[in-house]
């Protein structure tokens, strides 16, 4: 049985943020900004965010590392196990807002967690995944999206990429509007079998995994034709997105609740939205396509006999 380290888990994340971090501005032609942040209360992290670039209008990955005697109330409130525990958790998170509508919005994070107790066995977990959130949907696109889950997924048992895609298509699901937010991925929380190696391993497939997912999609969408039309719809599908992070995302509760620092919390946010009273698009056309033959949860791959 592996014991469970947070060393090999900080290093793995902070060479995770300068892949992303390289790769993306090289597609962009941009550059990311830094700005380093301590925690009063313990710990602290580097956001890099770019703005206005080629093709993104607002990118962030961000890198934290954060620790305290104690989790806030709401936390331990549903975890009695962790009360009295000190804490700390470190992850990687990005969120892409791409500029072109045609090129879909993208989150993924992966992230560690471990309280400790004198006397006691630490308690600790992995978590994270990637969703895709598209504003006019392309089949071949989701397909690729999900294959390219899956094959991660493969060499950690066939199950995973069912459970951990149903996971993401219950996570990232607004309520209130009884509609998903996008085309879902994979979503895993509480990951911590005996074999941390094991479980460790599957984090960082997910991690180094983001770019073969995202990556072809943006370069076969970049330079499609948009006008104002395409670009009134993409901020107003933004909207959604803003809705579940503050309504639902527990990643930006807990940061809150815990003291993180809020600019690179809510980096997340795209830089410019809006929302319209009671819209409803056009029967049969191309936004109509959105609600009606993306959002509802399937299985893409099982329909295309995968």
């Amino acid at each position: 049985m592996s014991q469970p380290s947070s060393l090999p888990v900080r290093e793995f994340l902070l060479t995770l943020q300068d892949t992303l971090c390289h790769k993306l501005a090289a597609a962009d032609g941009g550059h990311f900004l830094e700005d380093d942040w301590q925690r009063e209360a313990g710990g602290g992290g580097r956001s890099r965010i770019l703005r206005d670039g080629g093709v993104f209008e607002q990118a962030g990955v961000n890198f934290s590392h954060v620790h305290g005697a104690a989790l806030p109330a709401s936390a331990s409130a549903h975890r009695p196990e962790l009360a009295g525990r000190s804490f700390t958790a470190m992850g990687v998170s990005l969120v892409l807002h791409p500029r072109n509508p045609y090129v879909p919005t993208s989150h993924a994070n992966v992230r560690f967690f471990i309280a400790e107790k004198p006397g006691e066995a630490p308690v600790w977990w992995f978590g994270g995944g990637f969703d895709l959130t598209p504003f006019y949907g392309f089949r071949e696109d989701v397909l690729h999206w999900h294959r390219t889950a899956r094959d991660l997924c493969r060499p950690f048992g066939d199950d995973v990429y069912p459970r951990y895609k149903a996971w993401c298509d219950d996570y990232f699901y607004l309520k209130h509007r009884a509609e998903a937010r996008g085309v879902g991925g994979l979503f895993f929380d509480d990951l911590n079998t005996p074999d941390f190696d094991r479980c460790f391993a599957f984090t960082r497939a997910v991690g180094e995994g983001f770019l073969s997912a995202y990556m072809p999609i943006l370069e076969r969408r970049r330079d499609m034709p948009w006008g104002e039309r395409e670009r009134q719809f993409q901020l107003y599908r933004r909207g959604r997105y803003v809705e579940f992070n503050l309504v639902w995302d527990r990643g930006t509760l807990f940061g809150l609740q815990s003291g993180g620092r809020t600019e690179s919390i809510l980096m997340s946010m795209p830089p410019l939205v809006r929302w319209e009273y009671d819209y409803q698009p056009a029967e049969g056309s191309p936004e109509s396509a959105l609600s009606r033959d993306f959002l509802p949860v399937r299985d893409w791959l099982g329909e295309a006999g995968e």
